[in-house]
């Protein structure tokens, strides 16, 4: 790659042809196979035949025709099925590494080389009626974000098929005393989406490593239209994955389960030997003015999507995501780093596929940008966003204190001033005259434009897990003390106007030991272990009693900020109180009004009511068809939510 990095500084990409409408996808059938490349600045492309996915020498070596805009092509006219290629292409006189090609769909072990494959072949029995959930309004969802390993690769989850992608449709599955594990779990917990973090083809883990294999989140992508091999019960066969993929899709959605997948098109794991430069060096990347590589991602480089080409890939990719497999919704890592243009057409792109599709990421960055911040997916530009939302890292750090620091407390574990950053969250971070800005903890805008745009949560993969902070923030408090904390934090996400969003084993006091960054660290570490399920029933219970509660009662996921502004109403509270109504059956509700209190302090506090109230959530216990009537006032319990309804 040394020998291009002096062309690089001396030309300008812009100068190049960008045949955005070209088909650069593989293209097979029965009678041929096209092979094609866009590669403008190529002298020779030449495509390699092998039989196998790694090892023995190339069967033939065939020579790509350049054609317009810098599109090369060969079609070879006899049948290719399962036969393994590689692309090389020949810059400046010097031949640079061999590459699957950026559009390949699939590939064999450690994706060095891509397959021919007829795809419609590795389609489930029923695959041409699946189809996932509806929704509506995006915050109607309810999402619970998981590693596909870590669900199934600990005993307890009793799965047949451990750390792999058949593991989590496996039904059935119980702990050793009979509580429901895995999918079963999930029915019962009552979510309605899966996250799963990166499944595509990640560089990092070794496939040929088949028992216990090495351990990663998967945020340094080689091959982004493959599924992950260490994930499918066979990494050596390329239509094993792509159909274990498919599979599981299609078990999640017959158990009416939607699933998200992580997505990382923001940079890739390697630099100069990646897909993307060994097909045309630096391109797909952005540079600083020194010519060096911009890394915003933290990981060595960042890609540009506001040139032609990786903005079409970024929108082909996912329409291949969507169409091909089925999913319901993309999750896009530190989404700051792509513009805003190519975020609002892929969302246009992705919804005439599938309406129901939610798309949602991180608006920040790991690093500074060369990309000018109006044009940037940041969170503060989140209302400039068509069909996409933001995590909400007001809210998040407001319940529980900066994840940066692990001293640092938030409202649930006793921080003062955070009622304001709070009821920013509550309302779903849209403009609401009774929140004021000057007292939220980051934000200094209201940057939802409607509250769907908002992702409510109070922790992910990334940082402490809720219990490991809410521990080491708060060493003084006891375990009945750290649970309240616990169910109190997720109460508020469940009960705000965004679109809810659960850490995997939340509900059961998930805990990592105390790892902020578990990303390479083994299994042990980051699993599951479902013997918290039978220590924490009473966490699993109230869990699923808040879900059930939001999903019976649109009033907590109206679509508008209008419809917000009319219907949420803050009430007077005091430090250590957030308390809210939401009045005359909104968003058509069946209770009409709906009276929310957060009480952090460590003692009951005493609030006036006026009028008969019925409690729906009150302690540890959730009625969802109502508990005891009161009137004129009511003690709201230390560290808990009280939720009151009248009809």
């Amino acid at each position: 790659m040394s020998a291009t990095a002096t062309w690089t500084l001396t030309h300008r990409f812009d100068q190049y042809p960008t045949p955005v409408e070209a088909n650069l996808w593989l293209a097979y059938s029965p009678q041929q196979t096209t092979f094609r490349l866009w590669t403008p600045v190529a002298e020779e492309v030449v495509v390699k035949l092998y039989e196998a996915g790694q090892g023995g020498t190339p069967q033939e070596k065939l020579a790509l025709v350049k054609g317009e805009k810098g599109v090369w092509s060969l079609t070879v006219h006899q049948d290719l099925h399962g036969v393994y290629y590689t692309y090389q292409v020949k810059v400046n006189g010097h031949w640079l590494d061999e590459t699957p090609g950026i559009y390949a769909q699939a590939v064999g072990v450690n994706g060095h080389r891509a397959m021919v494959l007829d795809l419609a072949s590795t389609d489930p029995p029923g695959w041409d009626q699946d189809k996932g959930p509806p929704v509506k309004h995006p915050n109607e969802a309810i999402l619970w974000e998981a590693h596909v390993r870590d669900l199934t690769s600990h005993a307890s989850s009793g799965s047949a098929t451990p750390g792999k992608f058949l593991g989590l449709i496996e039904k059935g599955t119980t702990t050793e005393s009979g509580l429901a594990t895995g999918i079963d779990h999930l029915k019962e917990l009552g979510i309605t989406h899966v996250h799963l973090l990166p499944a595509f083809d990640h560089m990092s883990i070794d496939e040929t490593v088949l028992e216990n294999p090495p351990y990663n989140w998967g945020y340094d992508p080689l091959n982004y239209n493959v599924p992950e091999g260490s994930y499918s019960t066979d990494p050596f066969r390329a239509e094993v994955r792509i159909r274990e993929f498919k599979q599981m899709v299609k078990g999640f959605h017959d158990q009416g389960l939607g699933v998200v997948l992580d997505v990382v098109y923001n940079h890739t794991g390697l630099t100069k030997g990646s897909p993307f430069n060994l097909e045309f060096p630096e391109y797909y990347y952005r540079q600083k003015e020194d010519g060096h590589y911009s890394d915003a991602s933290g990981c060595g480089n960042e890609t540009a999507s506001e040139r032609a080409m990786m903005r079409k890939f970024m929108i082909e990719s996912c329409q291949y995501w969507a169409k091909g497999y089925h999913l319901d919704g993309f999750r896009f890592d530190l989404m700051a780093i792509h513009d805003l243009e190519t975020m609002n057409l892929l969302s246009a792109e992705l919804r005439k596929i599938n309406p129901h599709l939610l798309i949602y990421g991180e608006g920040w960055t790991a690093g500074s940008s060369p990309l000018p911040d109006h044009v940037r997916a940041l969170k503060t530009n989140t209302h400039l966003l068509q069909h996409t939302a933001a995590f909400s890292d007001d809210l998040r750090d407001a319940i529980k204190g900066s994840v940066f620091d692990n001293a640092s407390t938030g409202f649930v574990s006793g921080a003062q001033n955070t009622e304001e950053s709070i009821k920013f969250g509550v309302a779903g971070s849209v403009a609401h005259a009774q929140v004021d800005l000057e007292a939220v903890n980051y934000s200094q805008t209201f940057w939802a434009r409607a509250p769907w745009q908002a992702v409510s949560y109070s922790s992910c993969h990334d940082n402490l897990t809720l219990y490991d902070k809410l521990r080491i923030s708060r060493p003084d408090a006891s375990p009945q003390l750290l649970q309240k904390m616990h169910l109190l934090a997720d109460a508020i996400v469940l009960t705000s106007q965004g679109v809810p969003f659960l850490h995997a084993g939340a509900e059961m006091l998930r805990t990592k030991n105390g790892e902020h960054n578990s990303y390479n660290l083994p299994d042990e570490l980051n699993q599951i272990n479902w013997g918290w399920k039978e220590t924490h029933q009473e966490v699993f219970t109230y869990y699923q009693g808040l879900i059930a509660l939001r999903k019976a009662h649109p009033a907590f996921f109206m679509p508008t900020s209008e419809m917000v502004n009319r219907h949420l109403a803050f009430v007077p509270s005091e430090p250590g109180l957030v308390g809210f109504l939401l009045k005359d059956h909104a968003h058509g509700d069946s209770w009409k009004n709906i009276l929310v209190y957060y009480n952090s302090r460590e003692t009951a506090i005493e609030v006036q009511l006026q009028g008969q109230w019925t409690v729906a959530a009150e302690g540890e216990a959730v009625q969802l068809q109502g508990g005891r009537l009161v009137q004129d006032q009511i003690a709201i319990p230390p560290v808990s939510m009280l939720v009151l309804f009248q009809e």
